[in-house]
């Protein structure tokens, strides 16, 4: 049986880039949205993913932002993978001729499987808690209920994931992969080496 894929999302400094890989993570998430505690400049970002080791993907998070602004970063960093967080229909997300994560932040009456419908060419969809006014790293968990049971896409699941519930939450919806931030922080942006090691030990040794 498949292990799930981790995430670590809003890596701020190349040392906690290093880290995650050494843990095991999977991917690693750098934040482009201007107004998250975890954003970074161009800078920062091409001395992070420099940093990194072979086969780690490196997933670029946006939120509503244009396309000058999304194309100036990519021509600078070596980005995988493109995240979109904000209002984007599909045309915005394939603009780019990088594979794309859409997240969805799930509320009540929500129906995924036709929401996905809308991202069709996406390589997976992210499930995140609905908060007004975030569009993410809210640190607070949803009801997993409310995610279909069959959808047609990976789903990548989000929202206040800890080292003390992902196990869980693993089995309550058994996702392609889980993402965290907040859940192995010691501060907005700086991570906590146990926090994180923890947190992939406790995926990896779970199978769906």
């Amino acid at each position: 049986m498949p292990k799930v894929k981790v995430k670590i999302c809003g890596i701020t400094q190349p040392e906690d880039a290093v880290l995650a890989s050494e843990a095991g993570a999977d991917a690693i998430g750098l934040n482009f949205y201007n107004k998250s505690p975890r954003a970074i400049d161009i800078d920062i970002a091409c001395h992070i993913v420099d940093s990194l080791p072979p086969f780690i993907t490196k997933v670029g998070l946006f939120v509503d932002a244009s396309h000058d602004y999304i194309q100036s970063i990519l021509s600078e960093v070596n980005l995988d993978v493109i995240q979109f967080h904000g209002g984007e229909n599909e045309d915005d997300c394939m603009r780019y001729g990088l594979p794309y994560i859409k997240a969805i932040r799930m509320r009540e009456g929500m129906k995924l499987t036709e929401v996905i419908t809308h991202y069709s060419k996406s390589s997976a969809i992210l499930v995140d808690t609905y908060i007004s006014g975030t569009p993410g790293g809210t640190g607070k968990s949803f009801d997993w209920n409310l995610i279909d049971e069959h959808i047609s896409k990976p789903l990548i699941l989000a929202g206040g994931l800890t080292p003390e519930n992902v196990s869980d939450a693993i089995r309550s919806v058994k996702p392609y992969a889980v993402d965290v931030s907040g859940g192995v922080e010691k501060s907005p942006g700086i991570k906590d080496k146990d926090k994180m090691l923890k947190f992939i030990q406790k995926t990896k040794e779970l199978t769906i």
